[in-house]
């Protein structure tokens, strides 16, 4: 159960720094309507969430601690007029009304220019823009400007029961749609003490990892459309609607809506229909082997990947990356391996021999991370899927913390709960938290480089744009 702490706003700072030392890790921050400020923390034990009210609307910077609280910040004070004290300078995120000098890096000195991509993109691609800072062919620092769909579904859910606000976790994005539900009833379900039997746990992990499955297999194919590597590309497309098809045949839809539910579990297969879906994952492992073998052994694609789009170790740690590109980088944390809620006992994340944090590593780490999928996905379909529901384990204290790893990392919802409504709901997505690292692993790098870099990391920008 996650137990709000109050605190001074005085004593933000220095509670962060004791708790972070402790062994913590920040995993989300954000406002709410009333003025006040939450800040999250995973340790040991749980969630932690630190509860402040800034005097004046104003709290101290928690940046130079936290380095990937820069973008929590940045959104709070265009949303809700935090003033974030030592966070300097203060730019602009969400508010697309601010002068270019608001938002972008200043660069200066001898032949360097911008060049603007986006937000319209000739790619059928959510809105993005892209600034670039270069000299010549070579980017010096990219600022990425997103939020151009800003469509309120936060907001739209506050007031809402619980199960009625679900679809808009649902569907902040599809590709992510179950790691966003799930994370969602995971809140709901620690903010009123309800606990997931055996049953649901194994239901929700089935759906996290063929929604995993299809996602890796999407982003394998999108790097080699990065280099312009038609074969391997088709061939993962195929690979990914085969996957997709899949879902559709044993849950009803080919992005899993409606799979997942607080405190139940919607889904189910018969013995015949889980030996099948089975035996259909088999073949496609099988296949998605033979493909990825050809892709190993194609010098010219191997030669594009390596060394483009380096995002360090210290980077990675830095700006607080998650998911495959920060196992690329040989940051080696994933949630699965402390997922309680879930059936993931004994897990233990992918690694590489040697995570150089480029492209080559994030394409890498992928097919490795699919082989663990099939094993989990042909273990958890060894028995049918029987209808389950979550148990009162003790009552809740209005706040839920749910933390879920995504095909693309960690993703977090907050929920705050009022007479069995929602009060306040956060998602803070894994793209969300890796956008700041994409752009950090671009800096250095030619400019016709940055499609190949910007696919190897794959985000949404549909969970940014909620």
């Amino acid at each position: 159960m996650t137990v709000p702490e109050l605190i001074d706003a005085r004593e933000l700072r220095t509670a962060l720094t004791g708790t972070l030392e402790s062994g913590a890790r920040f995993v989300g921050a954000w406002a709410t309507a009333d003025g006040g400020w939450r800040v999250a923390l995973a340790t040991v034990q749980g969630t932690r969430v630190l509860v402040c009210t800034p005097a004046g609307g104003r709290v101290d910077s928690i940046v130079q601690t936290v380095g990937a609280a820069v973008w929590d910040e940045r959104e709070a004070h265009d949303l809700y007029g935090l003033e974030f004290d030592g966070h300097e300078p203060l730019r602009t995120l969400v508010d697309h009304s601010a002068a270019l000098e608001a938002w972008t890096t200043p660069v200066r000195g001898g032949g360097v220019h911008q060049v603007a991509v986006g937000p319209i993109h000739a790619g059928v691609i959510e809105s993005g823009h892209f600034r670039f800072h270069c000299v010549g062919d070579r980017i010096l620092a990219l600022d990425p400007r997103l939020f151009y769909k800003h469509r309120g579904l936060e907001r739209a859910a506050e007031g809402r029961g619980y199960g009625q606000a679900l679809p808009y976790a649902a569907r902040a994005c599809a590709a992510c749609s179950v790691a966003n539900t799930v994370a969602y009833a995971q809140a709901v379900e620690d903010a009123v003490g309800l606990w997931p039997p055996a049953e649901l746990r194994r239901q929700r992990t089935l759906l996290l990892e063929l929604e995993r499955a299809y996602n890796h297999l999407n982003d394998i194919g999108a790097v080699c459309a990065g280099v312009g590597f038609a074969p391997g590309s088709m061939a993962f497309a195929v690979l990914k609607d085969r996957a997709q098809e899949l879902c559709r045949q044993a849950f009803g839809h080919r992005f899993l809506f409606g799979a997942v539910a607080v405190g139940h579990g919607p889904a189910t297969l018969d013995a015949a229909q889980a030996d099948a879906l089975r035996a259909q994952l088999r073949e496609l492992r099988a296949d998605a082997a033979a493909a990825w073998r050809d892709l190993e052994f194609s010098a010219s694609l191997q030669a594009r990947l390596d060394g483009v789009g380096v995002l360090s170790h210290d980077r990675a740690l830095q700006f607080g990356a998650v998911g495959p590109a920060a196992r690329a980088s040989g940051v080696v944390r994933d949630v699965r391996t402390d997922s309680p809620r879930l059936a993931y006992m004994g897990f233990v994340p992918a690694s590489l021999p040697q995570a150089g944090g480029d492209v080559a590593a994030r394409f890498q780490i992928r097919a490795a991370e699919l082989e663990a999928t099939w094993e989990l996905l042909d273990g958890l379909l060894s028995e049918p899927l029987t209808r389950s529901a979550a148990t009162w384990q003790e009552p809740g204290g209005g706040v839920g913390v749910g933390r879920v790893e995504s095909p693309r990392g960690e993703t977090v919802c907050m929920v705050e709960l009022a007479a069995g409504r929602v009060a306040r709901l956060h998602l803070r997505s894994a793209s969300y938290a890796n956008w700041p690292a994409l752009a950090d692993a671009t800096a250095g790098n030619l400019l016709p480089d940055f499609p190949l870099i910007n696919k190897s990391f794959e985000l949404c920008y549909a969970c940014v744009d909620r």
